[in-house]
């Protein structure tokens, strides 16, 4: 099954961040997007507001290898 929600740990290594730095932006994607503390981010969300590219992100915490390579 694939995921569709992002957490702090994916946030991390997408970004080569910290924990407290993917903490953070998980808090302001909610704040942005209205969401409540216990309800969880989406890929589709975090893309969003990063803007990036939805297909990258869900592929690379997926663990799916480009096909195109």
């Amino acid at each position: 099954m694939k995921r569709i929600i992002i957490t702090s740990n994916d946030v991390m290594f997408l970004m080569g961040k910290s924990e407290s730095y993917a903490q953070r932006l998980i808090k302001s994607i909610r704040d942005a997007y209205g969401k409540k503390k216990h309800q969880p981010i989406s890929i589709r969300l975090f893309c969003d507001y990063m803007d990036l590219s939805y297909e990258e992100v869900f592929n690379t915490v997926n663990g799916i290898k480009d096909q195109s390579a």
